[in-house]
């Protein structure tokens, strides 16, 4: 992850994980690009202090955030939005892998943030085809899921 984000976000000057699976991740290539990091919540703690961020970044950061799966990326891009709304610039989005449903798309393409995932769907499939796993006569039932799995098997 630490190389995707010098290759495709060189600009970014810090890194705030999504809490909470994308912390340890987030955390791990803050420190090994050693960038200020801080990780944020969806939505603010309903006890305690109430807080939405947790550790410092500048305003004049160049903010990177780090999640660890995209679904359709509402609480990912919730995020995105309190960062925004709070005056940090954010250059857009990394995480470990995304299903690649046309909803998270059209919800990063509305957010004009910029997403690359290093796994998708289809890599893991052609991986558990390749190693054995699933045959390619179930490729299109776990295709019919990946396009709408709300409905899948209704």
């Amino acid at each position: 992850m630490a190389a995707a984000v010098q290759e495709h976000f060189s600009g970014a000057t810090a890194l705030c994980g999504v809490a909470t699976a994308g912390i340890a991740i987030g955390g791990l290539v803050a420190d090994h690009l050693q960038l200020p990091y801080a990780y944020c919540r969806p939505k603010p703690k309903a006890h305690g202090m109430k807080n939405q961020l947790e550790g410092r970044l500048d305003l004049t950061d160049k903010v990177l955030v780090v999640e660890d799966l995209i679904s359709t990326g509402g609480s990912s891009l919730k995020v995105v939005e309190y960062l925004r709304a709070s005056g940090y610039h954010v250059v857009g989005m990394i995480s470990i892998f995304t299903y690649g449903f046309d909803i998270a798309t059209a919800n990063f393409k509305a957010a004009d943030c910029p997403h690359l995932s290093l796994g998708t769907y289809n890599d893991l499939l052609n991986h558990a085809q390749q190693a054995g796993i699933i045959t390619s006569e179930e490729l299109p039932v776990l295709e019919t899921w990946r396009n709408d799995p709300a409905n899948w098997g209704n």
